[in-house]
């Protein structure tokens, strides 16, 4: 498979990220930061006048209907900048389980609404520790209402619509929950990353409308994460390729001994180390954009595999940002920390690269033996 962009997909590409540089510099990250906000609305209601929430959205539902190809080199743009808003969620997890198994009432008014930038989508699925099963969930969904307690939900604390997994009885179902209703209470949670913030939702009673088949809960859960592992893989493509340069350049332009560190052996082999691990990342990453976009049974194999080698990538070089950047990469004032804290966050979200890699395994395990 010889698979690339077009150049009509490179060009908005670029286009996404000549508005980042002039919108979304480093430094709107370390601002939101440093005041204490969770995010930028700002910066939200920029990126939906570009169409970037609603680019995989038909436009029968008020979306730019641009495909996932585009979607994904949009999201390669956000990581790259480290964008302060919570485009993840809202566009790859909760615009995605609409998408995939709402009912046209359902699509109409929310697809519609997360594509202006009007409302931010969430998905609330763990309990506790580890990855959740169908066994271990006790949030319940029955007769229209919704109990139980969600944690570690992106956005959760200023998010407009969740989807949210729960036991029924037929088995595990998703439901849809207007955040702003009655029975619903959230409390902040504390991020690695605050430009990425998580709350825990407590849900007593609270009015939700069921999303998909009931009974089918996790199979279309399954299907979501897929999807959403590809486009948060370029999301963290970007971010790595982000870093590795700004280690490159730094180490060109620092001496020691008369001669640029990046000249010691030492510090080539770790960034060669990066580089691989950045070509082993896109390509898988490529993978599944063509997977997705194509809708191929590869994507089950596709996706786990953008999924560990993009969260490997990131985290290899946000850890390597601040080592080779010496004494100072640890301090607030360089910007070292704000990739390590994005990587380390992105690695967690959708649950570990561990719990990736088994996933993979097992369905080429499955391959094997059809």
């Amino acid at each position: 498979m010889n698979f690339d962009f077009s150049e009509d997909q490179k060009l908005l590409q670029k286009t996404a990220r000549d508005f980042l540089v002039e919108h979304a510099p480093l430094q709107a990250n370390r601002d939101v930061l440093e005041s204490g906000k969770e995010w930028s609305p700002e910066l939200w209601k920029g990126t939906a006048q570009m169409g970037w929430q609603g680019a995989a959205i038909p436009e029968e539902f008020g979306g730019a209907g641009f495909g996932y190809l585009e979607l994904a080199l949009i999201a390669t743009e956000i990581g790259r900048s480290l964008a302060p808003i919570p485009f993840g969620p809202s566009v790859y997890l909760a615009t995605e389980a609409i998408l995939l198994a709402g009912t046209d009432t359902q699509k109409k008014k929310w697809l519609t609404a997360l594509a202006s930038g009007q409302a931010v989508g969430t998905l609330a699925l763990a309990e506790g520790p580890g990855f959740p099963s169908p066994a271990s969930l006790k949030t319940s969904f029955a007769g229209g209402k919704l109990t139980g307690r969600k944690i570690g939900v992106p956005c959760g604390n200023f998010a407009t619509v969740a989807v949210v997994a729960a036991k029924s009885g037929a088995g595990v179902t998703l439901a849809l929950v207007d955040l702003a209703a009655a029975g619903v209470t959230r409390t902040p949670t504390d991020s690695i990353d605050p430009t990425q913030p998580t709350a825990e939702l407590a849900f007593k009673d609270a009015p939700a409308e069921r999303l998909g088949d009931e009974g089918r809960g996790f199979e279309l859960l399954e299907k979501v994460l897929d999807r959403a592992a590809v486009l948060l893989g370029f999301e963290q493509l970007g971010g790595a390729e982000r870093a590795f340069e700004i280690t490159r350049d730094f180490t060109l332009g620092r001496y020691a001994f008369g001669r640029p560190i990046a000249s010691f052996q030492a510090l080539k082999h770790r960034m060669a180390d990066e580089y691989v691990a950045l070509e082993l990342a896109k390509s898988n990453c490529y993978w599944g954009a063509w997977a997705l976009s194509t809708n191929d049974a590869e994507l089950a194999l596709a996706a786990p595999a953008a999924r560990v080698s993009a969260s490997q990538a990131f985290d290899l070089t946000s850890v390597e940002m601040v080592q080779m950047h010496g004494g100072v990469g640890f301090t607030w004032e360089y910007d070292c920390h704000l990739f390590y804290r994005r990587a380390k966050h992105q690695s967690l979200v959708l649950g570990t690269a561990s719990h990736w890699r088994e996933k993979l395994v097992q369905r080429l395990a499955a391959k094997s033996a059809a």
